[in-house]
């Protein structure tokens, strides 16, 4: 069953990681691609911590307190993305 399930988040982690590939090199829009590549990072940070880190099972506590630092985190690599494109 855990195998399984990690199975299926390195198969996830593989589609997503290839995604974040071809929206760099494929998409057109500066903007859109740094946010498209900031939401799947994000989405990658959460697989990891959900399925590799054993957090699917922890307390809802645990599980928010560290989503809301990834999305913090993602949040301030956003807005250092912006601050480099104003400047």
């Amino acid at each position: 069953m855990v195998r399984d399930r990690l199975n299926l988040a390195w198969l996830q982690l593989l589609c997503l990681a290839i995604a974040t590939l071809a929206a760099s090199l494929l998409l057109p829009g500066r903007w859109l691609v740094d946010a498209l590549v900031l939401s799947l990072a994000a989405a990658k940070g959460r697989v990891i911590m959900l399925d590799y880190l054993g957090l699917r099972s922890a307390p809802p506590l645990w599980r928010g307190l560290l989503t809301a630092w990834l999305t913090g985190l993602v949040g301030l690599a956003g807005l250092a993305v912006a601050f480099r494109a104003l400047v």
